[in-house]
Formats: structure tokens, sequence, C-alpha cells
């Protein structure tokens, strides 16, 4: 396997190993049952029981948690080796440039959040949600205007329409703004979306590889 495709590969699995973390960890929950739209997703890495957060006071017990914080750690790895492993194939440009060490900022953050939870280092968690919220977002509006990138030209509609949907949900999440889905509802929309695209993006250098293969 070239780099590239195993570059793919890793973007391809870091989303669904995200996403069935949050599910399979939330399951374990049992007193307080996990909601998606009153709890964060940070809640599920913490290692103690009780009432957390001041500004939201919420019922936290994460039986699992060791599990979640693995696989956040797991994701890190698995988003930065993206970056890494498919540099080439993502072009030349500032654009390009800045939407790879945006989304490694990205990776930078579920790395920091795994290893410093919510609950034992929350100056350090705080700056970890940040490097997920924001540089993670950007990058996806950078990656918008990577015109001159064999892969995300092609992708500029996604990638600014996912990175708006999760600079808008940063900026409700902190305002503490659910429209119907919760806080922790909210939350998602700000985290999803930079998952969700390095799916995108791995797909787009798979059939990219297997083009110039056939030509």
């Amino acid at each position: 396997m070239d780099r590239d495709r195993l570059g793919a590969a890793c973007w391809l699995l870091a989303a669904p190993l995200f996403l069935a973390a949050n599910v399979v960890v939330g399951l374990a929950w049992r007193q307080p049952p996990f909601s998606w739209a009153t709890h964060n997703i940070s809640d599920l890495g913490n290692v103690t029981c009780g009432l957390w957060d001041s500004t939201r006071p919420r019922p936290v017990c994460s039986p699992w948690h060791d599990a979640m914080n693995g696989a956040m750690t797991a994701t890190a790895a698995l988003l930065a080796l993206g970056v890494l492993l498919t540099w080439p194939a993502l072009g030349c440009g500032v654009a390009a440039t800045a939407a790879r060490l945006l989304t490694l900022a990205a990776a930078a953050g579920y790395a920091l959040a795994a290893a410093a939870p919510a609950d034992v280092d929350e100056n350090r968690h705080f700056l970890a949600a940040l490097l997920i919220f924001v540089p993670g977002n950007l990058g996806m509006l950078a990656a918008a205007l990577a015109g001159r990138s064999p892969v995300l030209g092609g992708m500029r509609a996604a990638s600014l329409l996912l990175g708006s949907t999760g600079v808008a949900g940063v900026l409700l999440f902190v305002g503490q703004v659910d429209v119907g889905i919760g806080v922790g509802g909210m939350e998602r929309v700000a985290v999803f979306p930079l998952l969700l695209w390095t799916v995108l993006v791995g797909a787009r250098v798979v059939r990219a590889g297997r083009a110039r293969r056939l030509s």
C-alpha cells in the first residue's frame, strides 16, 4: 500500500472509531444514563463520578472512561497520520498547507483531551477543546480556498459547508444555545464536521490514486 492510500485509510478509520467510542462508552453509563443532548463529549472521558461543571451542572459517571480516552488518542494518531501521509497528494499552495497544519492542530487537541480529562486538568482540557473547535473548523474553510489542489480543489462546496457548520456549532455551543438538540448536541455539530470531512478527503485520495494507476 502506498503512502497516499495508507494516509487515506487513516482518515477513513478516524471518524467511525470516534463515533463508535461515543456510542459504546455512552451505553455503559447507568446512573445517570448518557444523553447526547445533555452531556458533552468530554464527559465520556471523565475519570471520577459526581456533579460536574459549575456553568451547566450535570451528573457524570463514565465507567469506560479509559476506553474513551484511548479512542481519542487513536483518533488523534489517525488524523495526524492522515495529514502527514497524504501531504504530497493534497498539493501545494498556501491554502492547502494551512488546511493541513490546522488539521494537525486539531489532532493535537484530541491527544491533549485524552491525556488531560476535564476533571483531571480542566485548563489543559479547555486548551484541547479550543484546538479541536477552532483550527479544526478553520482548516476546512482554508481547504475551500485550495483551488489548485488536485484533491481539495474538487471539494470546495463540501469544505465550505462543513467548515461553516462547524464554526456555527462552536459559536452556538459557546453561547449555550441548543436550538432544540441540547447543548451537548450542539457540541457534536461543532466537532463532527471535521471527521466527516476527513472521510470525504480520504475517499477522494483513494479515487485519485486509482485513476492515476489506470491512466
